[in-house]
């Protein structure tokens, strides 16, 4: 039977990988919504914007429809402002002072979107890299109890290490069945922000080149 300290370190193993797989489908589900939304908004506001209807695709990017849309919430920041602007004399205000004031916009929305899509996703890093050395804690406490074993029987039987070994190896195997699956999700879902990153970044730029030519 595991001592109390290693029933512990398997506990708290678990938790981690509750938690690991928890936040992998979080943000799984999380990621395919915004692509998926993103997909069938990015011609939709294109439109309005080509046909001139700001306050049209104003409402589209604030749309239900569209909140996990990471294009969305880039779009709609940039647009809101540029209508503030208009809204408030910004006719009136030096072209440029418009478009640098409508480009901050952007790129605070483009900052917080990005960290929200980020959200939880280094507690896989944190988990993937710290897993292995809880595991092996485990198994130096799996082996000093193998030791402790060969003390109390004064031999180094079978019979007297068995226990103490068994924890070690179950203990590194849990380590390492944690470590493993954090991992994976972590890379994967890394690539997925730097595919939207980029995403963003260029709405970004072709929104910032449509004001300007609105604007000329």
């Amino acid at each position: 039977e595991m001592g109390w300290v290693a029933k512990a370190i398997a506990i708290i193993l678990v938790i981690m990988s509750m938690i690991s797989f928890g936040v992998a489908i979080e943000r799984i589900y999380t990621f395919s919504q915004a692509r998926k939304q993103s997909k069938l908004y990015a011609p939709q506001v294109a439109k309005h914007l080509k046909d001139g209807r700001l306050k049209e695709a104003i409402a589209l990017s604030g749309s239900k429809d569209f909140r996990y849309s990471h294009l969305a919430k880039v779009v709609l920041a940039g647009l809101q402002e540029y209508q503030f602007q208009q809204e408030s004399g910004g006719a009136s205000l030096n072209r440029e002072d418009v478009l640098d004031t409508v480009r901050r916009s952007i790129q605070r929305a483009t900052a917080l979107t990005a960290s929200d899509l980020k959200k939880g996703v280094t507690a896989l890093a944190t988990i993937g890299s710290t897993a292995p050395f809880v595991g092996l804690l485990g198994t130096v406490i799996g082996v000093i109890n193998a030791f402790v074993g060969i003390g109390a029987t004064g031999t180094g039987s079978i019979g007297a290490v068995s226990a103490g070994i068994a924890e070690a190896l179950v203990e590194t195997a849990l380590g390492l069945f944690v470590a493993i699956p954090a991992v994976w999700f972590y890379n994967y879902l890394s690539n997925r922000l730097e595919y939207f990153n980029v995403e963003m970044d260029n709405s970004s730029s072709e929104l910032v080149d449509y004001f300007i030519k609105k604007t000329a």
